[in-house]
């Protein structure tokens, strides 16, 4: 049970999905599988109901799904870490610029920003649209406080107010204005995302590519939650969900879990990635450890990996090998398959028109439903009658798969 490329029926699954650097409670991804499903269902003709999930853990819910001519039966549950970036997004306004210099500064000093330019210039664009729109923020912050400060000092001079009495005033008012523009500015984020992206790249970058602590911790506890559904005789495949910067810790984890001493006989296990960022901390001089378990994961046999990226999503590093373009690829590397979900096919031309100016979310359209789905639809990978290697044994690489070694940095941690 234990082959990649199992082709026996699944008839009760087990998924465990990663989210990436998400400050929202796990309701929000079943409520996105209910809407996205039904529609998925509706147009590629087969049912998916939703309800309580039936396993113990972590949050999630039970899918009773009919694909293919076959029922199946399958627990998605979320790996919550949203707790911790919660707790990271917790910064004052001058918190928050700190980061801004302390991020750009380590990208710039260990050349890493120049080389994910030659990589793909879409989320470098997205990484630097926090930095200057804060920085135009604070133009406009210090704009306003100046004029403030020059509307005081007329005030007072219609006053004769004394000297040093009138500066400060002047002063006062001038920073007043401007600490109340930048708040109102961090108070309408919800439009902008200009604060959670900020905090999102410093998080990765904070220690230069080294896991932090607390996220740490959380792994081990992930990869205990995992080896515990390898133990169960009652499902056929355990199938590992890792979305945007989830890509990267489930890598992770299941290079950790792969140390274990497993069943011989357990569920397939099987890793899907989705809209990836991997480079974004593995190109960072001190990810040695992300390093090492990139190159684990590529040459192992016991789990399929395929990950899935398209170029219309302008957030995540599309078609690059995480592997190879970090440098770290063995001459036998296995993994991962690497193909595109073609938004531009997949989608409708009015569906299409109507998300591709919309980056944040066609990030999260891997989720989602598509009009003309063809090797990628996420509900049947994940609900459907086959595991992930069976479904997509036939699927390699897609031509425009970019697999250039460019990160500078390439030593690893040894186990």
């Amino acid at each position: 049970m234990s082959s990649t490329s199992s082709a026996g029926p699944v008839q009760r699954r087990r998924v465990f999905y990663i989210p990436g650097y998400d400050p929202f409670h796990p309701r929000r991804y079943r409520e996105l599988y209910r809407s996205e499903g039904a529609e998925q269902a509706e147009i590629s003709g087969y049912d998916l109901t939703l309800g309580p999930k039936s396993s113990p853990g972590p949050f999630g819910w039970h899918v009773s799904a009919s694909i293919e001519g076959a029922d199946v039966e399958t627990d998605i549950e979320v790996l919550v870490w949203s707790d911790i970036v919660k707790h990271s997004m917790r910064s004052t306004v001058a918190a928050t610029y700190w980061q801004l210099l302390r991020t750009v500064w380590i990208y710039v000093a260990t050349g890493t920003l120049w080389r994910l330019m030659r990589l793909r210039k879409g989320p470098v664009i997205a990484a630097l649209y926090p930095v200057v729109i804060l920085l135009v923020q604070a133009f406009l912050a210090l704009l306003a406080g100046y004029a403030f400060a020059r509307l005081t000092g007329v005030i007072g001079a219609w006053f004769s107010l004394p000297d040093l009495v009138a500066i400060f005033l002047q002063g006062s008012v001038g920073a007043g204005a401007a600490v109340m523009l930048l708040r109102l500015f961090k108070a309408h984020d919800n439009k902008l995302f200009v604060y959670y992206l900020m905090h999102d790249y410093a998080y990765s970058a904070g220690l230069c590519g080294a896991i932090p602590a607390e996220l740490e911790a959380r792994m081990k506890a992930f990869t205990a939650t995992l080896r515990d559904a390898l133990t169960e005789n009652t499902v056929d495949e355990v199938l590992v969900v890792g979305h945007s910067s989830g890509a990267h810790i489930g890598v992770s984890v299941l290079a950790d879990l792969l140390q274990e001493d497993l069943p011989e006989q357990r569920p397939v296990l099987s890793f899907l990635t989705l809209g990836q960022v991997v480079p974004m901390v593995s190109f960072l001089p001190r990810a040695t450890r992300l390093r090492r378990d990139l190159r684990e994961m590529s040459e192992q046999q016991s789990i399929a990996w395929y990950d899935v990226s398209a170029p219309g999503d302008g957030c995540a590093f599309a078609l690059c090998d995480p592997v190879a373009v970090s440098g770290v690829a063995p001459p036998e590397q296995r993994w991962p398959i690497v193909f595109s979900a073609a938004f531009t096919k997949t989608l409708s031309p009015a569906r299409w028109q109507a998300l591709k100016r919309r980056y944040f979310r066609l990030h999260f359209q891997y989720l989602c439903a598509f009009d003309q789905p063809k090797h990628y639809d996420y509900f049947r990978i994940t609900a459907g009658p086959l595991t992930l290697g069976a479904r997509l044994k036939a699927r390699g690489h897609s031509r425009s798969r970019l697999a250039k070694p460019l990160s500078r940095y390439r030593d690893m941690d040894k186990r």
